[in-house]
């Protein structure tokens, strides 16, 4: 007689089984000890799971499994694609997030294609289970007695796992901070498992979770009298005292202590001129050469050469635009309170603008729901705004992929005797799937003039695809040149996040230095240009987060800059640059989540310098989901 094995072996197979794929996949590490944790908590699970599947007769058990099994590895590729995606894991908090992703059936079937063999890998446990396997495992029901038993188990192995948190709770980023005391799903993902992780992000959205602010009792050092600050009399004593929120008294006592920015030599001098901004779909540094894209090139080097700049994926376009509109971190939690919330932002860069009697302008050149943008728009100050769906359709061919000339040529008249303006274009030409065979037409479109380049077809695509983007801003400054605007107009584009659908060894193939796929991929360029300029190289660490409060200096608004998570860039505050899994970049060296502080060129660094970082990067993802969730500006700024 064949010998029957217990379904709790086959999900604790399962677990490792998924859990090792995904940790390969999806951080490049096989096994290190903090897998003993991954290993407790799906022991758990396993227990769990072998206990609901014995309350029925075998007939009804065997479905049961099947349904578990086949349901486990849909999720766990799931969550793998849409960290390649997105380059977070999936959240419950994200589900809108992910069903707009889908809308692009293109890159859903590029990304699949191009994980094939990925996604074959998780396939194998329930093709053998649902061919062989399920022969193998004893499916009768159990008696009351024998199934208190498995409950002990789960309960008994569940409090081990929670104790053994505790042989690993020194470091920032242990087993014990990540599953009690810091919500990054990234992170948690490699150290605790995807399955812990997912549980634990499901508890948190139900039942509420607030990581605690590390508040610095040193005074801000303003004493030198001839320097003015970026800051506003706000009254933060009276709100401290007025409020029993501890978390809202941490976060006022926080911005109150937080050092703010130096007026200096550039304040206000684009004052009064017009803004056109680009969010520029895809647009990494890589992207650009004096030979292939010459007006790129120009207006990096003969304005502001920013040498250091990131453009960290958050969560995709969406994250990077609000980056760069609101200066403040985006999660998946903090998106989602924008997408549906009437949020008070009046440092964003519409409204800003459109305090100072600006005219405001925002196109896209793709549907104007997409990311919730008919919403989040009008909240930025853009009610003024023309996307594929409310009008734009009726001047371009939206039919994916749209042009970004195309989206210049149509707009521009609706905004040129508008002075002063500030016009917002999002383009969409840049956007993966990256090939010649028909699913990128752009690229198809310019693929004569990359055809040359000795590079695979991936990237020589993705280059065509950036063409458009280097035609349309030439055509955007003729005509500012026809109609005198050039000079009383600043040109302003940053990316909103690498290309990443290339992988990095195909990023490295025109990257001019060997990039990592942590913090190195996100290196990019940022322009802030003006007919007027001069060249001027700032080495200084920058990123997104610090674009709109750069403007706000050069454009002289008065402003309160311990209120933006990001720093002008002119200013003395120290350069910083955060990821998405709590990672940081300075001019003193590279802090890696996973892999812990490098210096750079030799500095010298003292362990203090790497906690006090680490605690203001910790504290911008608390003090940014605060100022959301409480509608915090309207509550300092009396909106």
């Amino acid at each position: 007689m064949q010998k029957k094995y217990s379904t709790f072996i086959l999900y604790l197979f399962l677990f490792i089984y998924f859990e090792l794929i995904s940790k390969i996949f999806m951080f490049n590490q096989l096994l290190n000890w903090q897998f003993f944790f991954v290993l407790l908590f799906s022991i758990t699970a396993s227990l769990f799971l072998d206990f609901i599947g014995h309350f029925w007769q075998p007939k009804n058990a065997k479905v049961f499994h099947g349904i578990m099994i086949f349901a486990l590895t849909v999720f766990y590729i799931f969550n793998y694609l849409y960290f390649s995606l997105f380059s977070v894991p999936f959240s419950i908090s994200t589900l809108e997030l992910a069903s707009q992703a889908m809308d692009f059936v293109e890159i859903g079937f590029h990304l699949v294609m191009t994980k094939f063999l990925d996604v074959l890998l998780f396939l194998i446990p329930m093709v053998g289970y649902l061919f062989i396997g399920h022969s193998y495992f004893n499916y009768e029901k159990r008696s009351w007695k024998n199934q208190s038993l498995v409950l002990v188990g789960v309960l008994f192995f569940h409090m081990v796992s929670l104790l053994a948190l505790h042989l690993d709770k020194n470091s920032l980023y242990s087993a014990y901070n990540l599953y009690y005391n810091i919500d990054s799903l990234t992170t948690s993902s490699n150290v605790l498992g995807v399955l812990s992780t997912q549980r634990l992000s499901l508890k948190r959205n139900l039942f509420g979770f607030t990581e605690k602010i590390v508040l610095n009792n040193e005074e801000s050092d303003k004493n030198n009298e001839q320097v003015e600050y970026n800051q506003l009399d706000i009254d933060f004593d009276s709100l401290i005292e007025n409020t029993s929120d501890t978390n809202l008294k941490d976060t006022y006592t926080y911005l109150a202590n937080k050092e703010a920015t130096n007026k200096n030599e550039y304040t206000g001098i684009y004052k009064g001129k017009n803004l056109i901004f680009i969010l520029a779909e895809g647009f990494n540094s890589i992207a650009v050469s004096k030979e292939l894209t010459p007006t790129l090139y120009k207006l990096i080097h003969e304005g502001f050469n920013f040498t250091n700049y990131y453009s960290p994926v958050f969560l995709s376009t969406t994250g990077g635009e609000f980056q760069a509109m609101t200066s403040l971190i985006p999660t998946q939690e903090i998106l989602k309170v924008w997408r549906n919330n009437d949020i008070y932002l009046p440092y964003s860069l519409g409204n800003v603008f459109q305090a100072m009697d600006y005219n405001t302008f925002s196109f896209h050149n793709w549907s104007y729901k997409y990311y919730g943008r008919n919403h989040t728009m009008p909240l930025l100050g853009f009610t003024n705004f023309t996307a594929c769906g409310n009008g734009l359709e009726k001047k371009i061919n939206c039919k994916w992929l749209p042009s970004d000339v195309d989206l210049i040529d149509a707009t521009f008249q609706e905004y040129e005797k508008q002075s002063p303006f500030v016009t917002y274009y999002i383009t969409v030409s840049g956007h993966a799937p990256y090939n010649f065979n028909g699913g990128n037409s752009i690229a198809l479109k310019n693929k004569e003039l990359v055809e040359h380049l000795p590079y695979s077809e991936e990237v020589k695509s993705y280059l065509a695809s950036q063409l458009e983007l280097e035609a349309s801003l030439k055509a955007l400054i003729n005509h500012l040149k026809m109609n005198n605007l050039l000079d009383d107009t600043v040109l302003v584009l940053t990316g909103d996040h690498y290309p990443y659908t290339l992988s990095v060894d195909e990023i490295n193939e025109i990257s001019t230095y060997e990039r990592d796929e942590t913090i190195e991929v996100n290196h990019s360029n940022l322009i802030i240009w003006n007919n007027k300029n001069v060249n001027t190289t700032i080495d200084k660490v920058a990123s997104q987060l610090d674009v709109l409060p750069t403007l706000l200096n050069l454009f002289g608004i008065e402003y309160d800059s311990r209120l933006l998570l990001g720093d002008d860039i002119f200013s003395n505050a120290e350069g910083l640059a955060i990821f998405s899994n709590r990672s940081w970049i300075t001019n003193q060296g590279t802090f890696d989540a996973e892999q812990g502080f490098v210096a750079k060129n030799g500095n010298l660094v003292d362990n203090n310098y790497i906690e006090q970082m680490n605690n203001r990067v910790l504290n911008s993802f608390t003090i940014s989901k605060s100022i959301m969730e409480n509608d915090l500006y309207r509550k300092l700024l009396n909106g």
